[in-house]
């Protein structure tokens, strides 16, 4: 019976002790998965061009690279993937133009000051942040990804079925 009572014991204090410690493996996690995607909005508030392309997936980036490069061969200038990818790593020319396209129509503030964040699923190497627009009816879903140890953000992932819609004939 005491053989018994020991083992109910080790096994109990073992669950709580696994328990505890996937607890704190989710939370950090989860920070992790939030800090990245406050981050890059951040970076996009202070022009931070190289950080901004930091906490990008590599999918995000190859689409920006791919429309970079499209845009620049319809004014007669050739560039390589490789010559535009490290623009965007440095924040030179090419960078700037396209950030500041961008924000010119996307204020960082209306995530970083607007908006209610909660968590959404996260599995395997793939979250989600649920981001509660306060002018907004419905809120978006903003896809990261777990690339090389770290969270990226996948704006490409995210948006680019509205990009298709504001390109297609129902726009």
């Amino acid at each position: 019976m005491k053989n018994f009572v020991a083992i109910c014991l080790i096994a109990g204090l073992t669950f709580c002790f696994v328990s505890v410690v996937s607890s704190e493996n989710s939370n950090s996690e989860r920070n992790n998965i939030l800090f990245s995607a406050e981050s890059l909005f951040k970076a996009m508030k202070g022009e931070d061009y190289p950080a901004i392309w930091k906490f990008l997936t590599i999918k995000s980036k190859k689409a920006i690279v791919k429309n970079v490069q499209k845009a620049s061969a319809k004014a007669d200038i050739k560039y390589l993937k490789e010559q535009i990818s490290s623009d965007f790593g440095i924040g030179g020319p090419l960078s700037k133009a396209y950030w500041d396209s961008y924000l010119a129509e996307f204020d960082p503030d209306m995530v970083l000051e607007h908006s209610r964040w909660e968590m959404g699923i996260t599995k395997n190497k793939k979250a989600a942040i649920i981001i509660h627009y306060e002018k907004s009816k419905r809120p978006a879903i903003l896809n990261l990804y777990k690339e090389e140890e770290a969270w990226k953000v996948g704006l490409e992932e995210t948006f680019a079925a509205r990009t298709i819609l504001q390109n297609s004939q129902w726009h």
